[in-house]
């Protein structure tokens, strides 16, 4: 049990520890991550009378308080945690910690980083020796550390004749990270393949799989996705945090109105309930909160998704397989014989799958969906190019929901300054309101944006949109009705924009129609 001087710990630590019983106020240690995680031992932050905070899980071994007292030589105060709570503290203590790449890469303590690193990497003949893929994987370890403590949704792998690139996606827009010499490539390549368990020496087509990793005890999910390039083949890394898995209505930054109005829809019998946005604007997830609130044990909820994105404790999820025939409409038909009261299709993308989810919602099921459309009313507009009758889809749709995703402004950094006139002008505020544009901190990592939000616009079909969608009535009348007393998306983002939450170039992007003609 004993913690040895020598071991890699998740934050620097000083050059040369002191001696045992040495205070010093300044000393930055901790604990090392497998000594913590083994005996439930957790080191916590000062409080205002400069002593330490120990968290301990429940029912660990106290003789572990020894050695921690030994390792710090200062007092220090025990909290006794639950196991769950003990879990959390871990994560956000080492996977979180801006060391949890070096960590990852086995490179702390060495003077290396992820460039060294880089450049470290031979050029392997045998793609499987260990001895050569050792620096590999190190590598590509700490580049996926490094990305989810960062928030990364997606990396970038992209080979060229001069180089091969890293890019990684924060906040919804790209940045290099890192470069690397050409040579490197095949190697890092094949190792992501291995990884993910693919055919290495498949290079001509394209290759989708998937890698379980656990960083300091959280989950991550990640996505791979190759692809054939001119210079070798490229690959996305998904990353999917598992913990979003849990996430519920209350938290995706909905206003009061259209969260009341969604819970207003999911409260109903039968019906259809579609989400709509491009990709990437958090459809699935809010569809996955949805999901969440229904499933309280007494309903059978059945999913048909491509692909299951979280695994959700209580829901049936089938996974989309159009090499087999499974595709939407394969099996929507199916799950539909499997006595459901809940019904979630990935996606709507064609007639068929349309027609049999009108059907499942005519016989008694509550169905979900998403639609890739600009807007809400766009849904309804698409639902009918697909030739579905006017008057089954006026009896059918219970709301549809349009969101986007939009850049948070950095609290902590966040510069207020007065609308200049074409900012005004454009969306429709009064000459010296006051905004705030980004300025760029440590926190921040000098970007001046920090997460992203929510933009919604809700409708919900009351009697006069019914009567609108069987007439055939178009989207510019239906959209009059709809938003007369409700924010459209444009609306939505300028009152981001008022409250200091982001950008007028922001709000601008996401609703370059609505802005205009609002």
């Amino acid at each position: 049990m004993k913690i040895r001087r020598g071991e890699t710990t998740a934050e620097p630590a000083a050059e040369t520890l002191p001696p045992e019983g040495a205070h010093s106020p300044v000393l930055i240690v901790n604990i090392p991550y497998g000594f913590a995680r083994k005996f439930g031992v957790v080191l916590k932050e000062k409080d205002e009378q400069g002593r330490f905070g120990i968290a301990m899980r429940e029912g660990a071994d106290p003789r572990a308080l020894l050695e921690v007292r030994r390792w710090l030589g200062q007092p220090f105060a025990v909290e006794f945690v639950t196991p769950s709570a003990f879990d959390t503290l871990l994560s956000e203590r080492y996977a979180l910690g801006g060391e949890a790449a070096a960590m990852a890469a086995g490179s702390l303590g060495l003077g290396d980083d992820l460039d060294l690193l880089a450049t470290d990497l031979p050029t392997a003949d045998d793609l499987l020796d260990t001895a050569d893929d050792a620096p590999a994987i190190r590598l590509i370890n700490g580049i996926i550390a490094d990305a989810a403590r960062q928030g990364v949704s997606d990396i970038h792998i992209e080979p060229y004749e001069t180089g091969l690139i890293v890019r990684m996606r924060i906040d919804g827009v790209l940045r290099e990270t890192l470069r690397m010499p050409p040579h490197v490539a095949p190697v890092v390549v094949s190792r992501i393949k291995v990884m993910a368990r693919l055919d290495i020496a498949e290079r001509r087509v394209p290759q989708d799989g998937r890698i379980g990793l656990t960083l300091g005890g959280k989950l991550l999910d990640v996505r791979v996705s190759t692809l054939p390039s001119r210079a070798g083949e490229r690959v996305v890394l998904r990353i999917l945090d598992k913990e979003n898995a849990g996430i519920t209505l209350d938290v995706l930054g909905m206003s009061e109105e259209t969260n009341a109005l969604l819970r207003e829809a999911l409260a109903e019998p039968n019906g259809i309930i579609l989400v709509t946005g491009p990709t990437g604007s958090g459809k699935t997830t809010t569809l996955y909160a949805g999901l969440r609130l229904l499933n309280d044990g007494t309903r059978n909820i059945l999913t048909v998704e491509d692909p299951v994105e979280y695994a959700i404790e209580g829901v049936g999820q089938t996974q989309v397989n159009a090499k087999v025939g499974l595709t939407f409409a394969a099996g929507l038909r199916a799950i539909l014989r499997q006595d459901p009261d809940v019904v979630m299709v990935g996606e709507i993308r064609d007639r068929e799958t349309a027609e049999i989810a009108v059907q499942a919602s005519l016989t008694g099921h509550l169905v979900l969906s998403t639609v890739h459309t600009n807007d809400a009313v766009g849904a309804i507009t698409r639902m009918r190019d697909m030739r579905i009758e006017p008057f089954l889809l006026a009896s059918t749709l219970r709301a549809v929901i349009a969101q986007r995703l939009v850049r948070r402004l950095c609290p902590d950094c966040r510069r207020p300054v007065q609308a200049s006139g074409s900012v005004s002008s454009l969306l429709g505020f009064d000459p010296g309101t006051v905004i705030y544009e980004p300025v760029g901190c440590d926190n921040c990592n000098h970007t001046g944006f920090k997460g992203r939000i929510g933009v919604f616009e809700a409708i919900r079909i009351d009697e006069t949109i019914r009567r609108l969608i069987n007439d055939g009535g178009d989207e510019a009348i239906i959209a009059r009705h709809a938003f007369l007393n409700h924010p459209n998306l444009g609306s939505a983002a300028r009152k981001l924009v008022r409250e200091g939450l982001t950008t007028p170039e922001e709000a601008v992007r996401i609703s370059r129609r609505e802005a205009v003609d609002a």
